[in-house]
C-alpha cells in the first residue's frame, strides 16, 4: 500500500492489522539532539547495501553515520520523510536487536511519526518491502562474523545506484548526528501499538510491533492456489523437508506447511531463529546459505552430494521434495530425490510451466529477466513463448525498473546465485520459488482424489525440461578473499584485451562476444557500466568473470561456466567435468592465478 505521506512501503494488509491492536499504551520523549561525528571509511553500498563484520557495526556510531546518511540523502532528493511511516526490522543476526533502536531515534528526528517493526525485529526480506533491512542475507551471522543493512526505496525494490551513491557521498561528508535520544525502549517483543507524545504535545509518534509471518503470507496466498497444493502435498506418496538454516523463514516455514496445509512439523529442518544461524559447530557452519556446500543436512538427507551428485549408497528415506533458505529468506534451493536443481534451471522451468501459477494466469508471462551471469536456459524459454529476456547486471535492484513497468507485467526474474521472483514484490522470494514448485507438482499431479497414477517427481519435471530445451551445464567457481587490488587489476587486464585476443586464444572455439558487459536501461535509460567480462562463444558456451560485492573482507572473484548441450545430447554428465575444460580456457584468458596467487576456487556450485 502507498501512502500519501508514507516514507516506505510494507505489504498490503499491514495498515489493516494496525487497527487490530486496541491496547495501546502512551509514552512520552522529550527532543531531538545533536552531536559531532567523524567520518568511517568504506561505507559504500554493494549491490545489497553495506555489509561489513559485526564488530565493525559496534563501533561507535558507526551504523548511527550510515543511517543519518541515508536520511540525508532522502531529504536532498525531496522525498517526504516528515510524517512519515517506516520499517525497520532485519533476520534476526547478532546486533539486530540494538541497531534496530539506534535506528529508530535518528528516524523519529528526522521526522518520521510512525515506525512498524516485526515481533522480535524479524522480519523477512520478501515481508519487509521498503525498509531498512537489517541483514547481511546469506553470510554467517554472530559477533565475530557479518553484519548488513540496506534502504529500499519508494517502489519497494533496493535502492538503484545513483541513490547508493549518493548515500556513500554523504558517508565521506558527515559530521553531524541528529536523534531522539530520550525516545525509551521498544519493546519488540509484544504485538501492540504504543504512542509516544512529546512533553508539549506537539509531536506525536506511533510504534507498532507486528506478527511477521501474516501479511506475506496472506499476499502469497493472492499468488498461488493453496487448496490445490494443500491437495497434493496430502498425497501418501508425497514427503518433503524444508530447511531454514536457522535464518528468519523459520516461522514463515511453520505457518505455510505446518498451520496451512497441515504438515507435520518433522518436515521442518532448522527453523528456530538463531543469532550465529547455528554457529560454527553446526552442519552449515553457521553460513546461512542455501547451497550444496552449506546446506549439508538438508542435502545428505535428499541423497545429494556436495557435486549436486546423486550420493551412491544413499540409504534411509529420502523425501520427494526438499527445499531450503537463506538467513534473510530471500533465497531457495530447490532439490529432489538425489536430484539437485540449478538456480538457472528452477528459473527456467518455472517460466515454462508458469500457466499453472494463478498469478500469471489472467495475463500470462509478459517478460523474464536473469542476471547476466546467470545461465541463458531462461532465453531458450523465452524464445519459445515469443516473450522479452532481459540481461542485467547482478543485484537485484537492476529487475525494479522492469517489474514496474507495466507492458512487461506479471513479469519473471532471477539470479543463479539461488534468487527467484516475480513482480507480487519488488525483491526475490524463497518462499515464493518454493511454492511455485509445489504449484508445478501439483498440476503435473491432476489426480489428487484417486492418486491412482504413480507419483511425477522433481527428476521428472527436470528431464522433461531437457528433452524439451537442452542442457545449460552451469558450474561458479568462487575465490573468496582475494585483495582487491589483485582482482580489479586482472578485471583490468581481460578488459584492455577486449577486441584484441589473438585468433588462438580460444582453443579452438570459436568467440561470438569478448567484452565488458554494460547494461542500458530499457526503462529509465540509465547506463551501467564493467558489470563483469563476458565470453560467449558460437556453440552456446560462456565463461564469465566478476568481482562480487556481496562479502565483507577482500574481494571474491566469481568464475562462472556454462556449456550448452542440445536435447539429443548428452544429458545426463556429470557438470564439474562438463565444463573442465572451459574452466581450463578461462583460467589461461584470465591469467589468475598469476594475477592473485590462487590456484584452485575456495568453492564450487
Amino acid at each position: 500500500m502507498l501512502r500519501g505521506s508514507s516514507l516506505l512501503l510494507l505489504l498490503a494488509s499491514a495498515a489493516a492489522n494496525s487497527m487490530l491492536y486496541p491496547h495501546a499504551r502512551q509514552d512520552a520523549f522529550t527532543h531531538v539532539t545533536t552531536k559531532p561525528t567523524t567520518p568511517y571509511s568504506g561505507q559504500k553500498p554493494g549491490t545489497s547495501g553495506l555489509r561489513k563484520k559485526t564488530r565493525d557495526f559496534m563501533q561507535k556510531d558507526y551504523l548511527a553515520n550510515f543511517v543519518q546518511s541515508v536520511f540525508n540523502t532522502l531529504v536532498d532528493q525531496k522525498v517526504p520523510v516528515e510524517k512519515g511511516t517506516l520499517v525497520i526490522s532485519g533476520d534476526g543476526r547478532y546486533f539486530n536487536k540494538e541497531a534496530i533502536q539506534i535506528i529508530a531515534k535518528i528516524a523519529v528526528a528526522a521526522g518520521v511519526d510512525r515506525l512498524w517493526i516485526g515481533q522480535n525485529g524479524l522480519l523477512s526480506t520478501p515481508a519487509a518491502i521498503g525498509a531498512f533491512i537489517l541483514s547481511a542475507s546469506h553470510n554467517p551471522g554472530g559477533i565475530d562474523e557479518d553484519f548488513g543493512i540496506k534502504f529500499n526505496g519508494m517502489n519497494g525494490a533496493p535502492a538503484p545506484e545513483q541513490v547508493t551513491n549518493s548515500i556513500f557521498e554523504k558517508t565521506k561528508q558527515i559530521s553531524e548526528l541528529k536523534m531522539a535520544d530520550d525516545l525509551p525502549e521498544i519493546d519488540i517483543s509484544k504485538i501492540g501499538k504504543t504512542k509516544y507524545d512529546s512533553p508539549d504535545g506537539k509531536k506525536h509518534l506511533e510504534v507498532e510491533v507486528f506478527d511477521s509471518t501474516e501479511d506475506h503470507v496472506n499476499l502469497l496466498k493472492k499468488c498461488f492456489d493453496f487448496d490445490k497444493i494443500k491437495q497434493f502435498v496430502s498425497r501418501k506418496d508425497f514427503s518433503m523437508c524444508y530447511d531454514a538454516l536457522h535464518g528468519v523463514q523459520g516461522p514463515y516455514a511453520k505457518k505455510v506447511f505446518c498451520d496451512t496445509f497441515g504438515l507435520p512439523s518433522s518436515i521442518l529442518l532448522n527453523c528456530e531463529p538463531k543469532e550465529d544461524f547455528g554457529g560454527p559447530n553446526s552442519p552449515s557452519h553457521g553460513h546461512a546459505d542455501p547451497n550444496l556446500a552449506n546446506a549439508r543436512e538438508l542435502c545428505d538427507r535428499m541423497g545429494v552430494g556436495k557435486d549436486g551428485m546423486p550420493i551412491e549408497g544413499h540409504k534411509g528415506d529420502i523425501p520427494a521434495f526438499g527445499a531450503a533458505a537463506d538467513g534473510d529468506a530471500d533465497r531457495n534451493m530447490i532439490l529432489g530425490s538425489k536430484v539437485f536443481v540449478s538456480p538457472s534451471d528452477s528459473l527456467a522451468i518455472i517460466a515454462d510451466n508458469i500457466e499453472c501459477i494463478p498469478f500469471f494466469q489472467k495475463s500470462g508471462l509478459k517478460a523474464a529477466a536473469r542476471s547476466m551471469p546467470t545461465s541463458r536456459a531462461l532465453d531458450l524459454v523465452c524464445e519459445s513463448k515469443k516473450i522479452p529476456c532481459f540481461e542485467t547486471p547482478t543485484g537485484w535492484k537492476f529487475f525494479g525498473n522492469l517489474m514496474d513497468c507495466e507492458q512487461y507485467q506479471p513479469f519473471l526474474c532471477g539470479e543463479e546465485s539461488f534468487g527467484t521472483g516475480s513482480n507480487h514484490i519488488r525483491e526475490k522470494d524463497g518462499m515464493w520459488a518454493v511454492l511455485a514448485w509445489l504449484q508445478i507438482l501439483a498440476s503435473k499431479n491432476p489426480d489428487q482424489a484417486l492418486r491412482s497414477k504413480p507419483l511425477v517427481t522433481v527428476e521428472d519435471i527436470v528431464r522433461a525440461h531437457w528433452s524439451k530445451y537442452g542442457r545449460n551445464y552451469y558450474v561458479r567457481y568462487d575465490y573468496e578473499g582475494v585483495e582487491l587490488a589483485q582482482a580489479e587489476n586482472m578485471m583490468k587486464y581481460m578488459s584492455d584485451m577486449a577486441g584484441k585476443w589473438p585468433a588462438d586464444a580460444f582453443n579452438g572455439m570459436e568467440i561470438e562476444t569478448a567484452d565488458v558487459f554494460k547494461y542500458n536501461d530499457p526503462v529509465d535509460k540509465s547506463v551501467s557500466d564493467n558489470q563483469g567480462i563476458r565470453f560467449i562463444f558460437k556453440n552456446g558456451s560462456r565463461i564469465v568473470f566478476r568481482v562480487s560485492g556481496t562479502g565483507v573482507v577482500g574481494a571474491t572473484i566469481r568464475l562462472y561456466l556454462e556449456k550448452y548441450e542440445g536435447p539429443s545430447g548428452n544429458l545426463n554428465a556429470h557438470p564439474l567435468e562438463t565444463v573442465k575444460p572451459i574452466a581450463e580456457l578461462a583460467l589461461k584468458l584470465s591469467k589468475l592465478e598469476e594475477f592473485t596467487g590462487r590456484k584452485a576456487p575456495s568453492v564450487m556450485t
